[in-house]
C-alpha cells in the first residue's frame, strides 16, 4: 500500500507571468473522492484554469484533475466545474471588485496541516506586452546570474 503524499504544492507558472497580483486568497474547494486521491499523486494541472463569482459564489472552470486509476465507474470528470469556499466577507470584497476589470486566477494548489486540499487564488491585473519581455529578460539575466556564481 502506497503512502500518501502529504506535501503537494502545484503552482501556475503562466499566471505569475501574465498577471500582476493586487491579493491573495486562501479557498476551500469541493472535491469528490477520486479527486481528492488524484491530488495527492500531482495529477492536477490548472495553466488554463479561472475563476468567476455567480450568484454569490465563487467557481473554478478548466482544472484539470486526471482520472483515479484504481477509480471504477464512480471516477470524475476531469475538467468540471468546482466550487470554491470563501468568506462571506471576502467574497463581498471580490464582487465589489468585479467592476473594475481585475479577473481572479488561481495561482496555487496544496494540502493544508488539516490535510484539506486548498486553492490559492489572487485578484488580479493583466500585465502588457512590454511587462511580459522584461520579466522574460529578468528571468534570463537571474539565470546567467546563477550560472556564474555557482
Amino acid at each position: 500500500m502506497k503512502k500518501l503524499i502529504k506535501n503537494i504544492d502545484i503552482k501556475n507558472k503562466k499566471a505569475s507571468f501574465s498577471f500582476h497580483f493586487l491579493e491573495e486568497y486562501t479557498a476551500g474547494i469541493i472535491l469528490q473522492g477520486t479527486e481528492v486521491k488524484s491530488v495527492r499523486k500531482n495529477k492536477v494541472s490548472f495553466q488554463e484554469s479561472y475563476c468567476y463569482l455567480h450568484q454569490r459564489e465563487l467557481w473554478i472552470k478548466n482544472m484539470h484533475i486526471s482520472p483515479y486509476e484504481q477509480g471504477n465507474i464512480h471516477n470524475h470528470i476531469p475538467t468540471r466545474t468546482r466550487k470554491l469556499l470563501l468568506n462571506k466577507k471576502e467574497l463581498n470584497k471580490l464582487m465589489q471588485t468585479k467592476q473594475k476589470g481585475l479577473t481572479i486566477v488561481p495561482t496555487r494548489l496544496f494540502i493544508n496541516d488539516k490535510g484539506f486540499v486548498k486553492v490559492q487564488i489572487a485578484l488580479a491585473k493583466g500585465k502588457k506586452l512590454h511587462d511580459k519581455r522584461q520579466a522574460i529578460k529578468k528571468r534570463d539575466l537571474e539565470r546567467v546570474h546563477q550560472r556564474i556564481f555557482k
